[in-house]
């Protein structure tokens, strides 16, 4: 049995690491940040010299997003945890970093970008140059690999703005769904992301990066609609901006070039999955996060 070392394991794609087969199947330690914090370069020492680790799974990033509490030193923070990791790859097997579609500069998103254009442009914005910078040395290194995630969604995610989540939390409380301006992702079912993290324990991958994406991308508008038709209620939809935003979403021919066996969950069975979820949980939502779009 290998043991993972799963970094991130309190956040979205973490908590739902340890509540799938994987857990089973693997030996995996998820130390929080008091146990393992990844910005200091002693810590992240003395826990590799107390334990054996196979595979690394880094999935802890300080969030960016619009409901982040501080967005102070975010370039510092993701850098320094990825590289206290990284010179520590000669102690474990390999290392797989859940990345980001942010690598491709969100200034020129075109659909289904291929993983080579990463070059193409230097991203603008923090988050994405912090993946450009680490991806400088993933593509040269020997055992570390960045799975570039676009859209994805599941249970756990921040319903205050994920809209997928958003979108089913409103229809609960009766609201009106809001989008800001309709646009296209890809949006992978976090559950889906199981397999493939155990396709990439067990096998070589023969390259250094890959898009994480489902075969269809759908609009926002489509996935409100797939919401309204799962609740049975006739809310409104509202669109505040006119026009459709880039596309954002990756071209996985790769991926599937290699892993032959992969398969998604229909977008429409994966949201009436989630609906159900939060249906039975309602009681631990807070309407009033519903009540403004951040």
């Amino acid at each position: 049995m290998k043991t993972i070392l799963l970094t991130g394991g309190n956040g979205f794609i973490g908590r739902n690491i340890c509540e799938s087969f994987l857990m089973e199947k693997y030996n995996i330690l998820f130390p929080s940040s008091r146990e393992l914090n990844l910005s200091n370069e002693n810590s992240v020492d003395d826990y590799f010299e107390q334990h054996a680790v196979d595979i690394v799974i880094h999935a802890a990033v300080k969030p960016c997003h619009r409901n982040a509490k501080d967005l102070s030193n975010l370039f510092y923070t993701n850098t320094r945890m990825f590289f206290n990791l990284e010179r520590h790859k000669h102690e474990y097997e390999k290392m797989l970093v859940l990345g980001s579609g942010a690598i491709y500069d969100m200034r020129y998103y075109r659909p289904k970008m291929s993983e080579e254009e990463w070059t193409a442009y230097i991203p603008s914005d923090e988050h994405g140059y912090c993946k450009y910078v680490c991806e400088k040395v993933i593509e040269n290194s020997a055992n570390i690999y960045d799975l570039r995630i676009f859209g994805i969604y599941g249970k756990y995610e921040d319903y205050a703005i994920r809209f997928i989540s958003n979108a089913i939390c409103k229809t609960l409380f009766d609201f009106p769904i809001t989008i800001k301006q309709n646009r296209k992702f890809d949006y992978l079912y976090v559950k889906d992301l199981m397999p493939i993290l155990d396709w990439f324990v067990e096998n070589t991958p023969q390259h250094h990066s890959y898009n994480i994406t489902p075969d269809v991308s759908i609009s926002l508008l489509d996935l409100a609609l797939i919401v309204k038709d799962i609740s049975g209620k006739d809310l409104p939809v509202y669109i505040h901006q006119d026009g459709v935003g880039l596309e954002y979403s990756g071209d996985n021919a790769r991926l599937k070039s290699e892993y032959t066996d992969l398969r998604f969950t229909s977008i429409y069975a994966g949201v009436k999955e989630l609906y159900s979820w939060y249906e039975n949980c309602m009681e631990q939502l807070d309407r009033n996060l519903l009540l403004t779009d951040k």
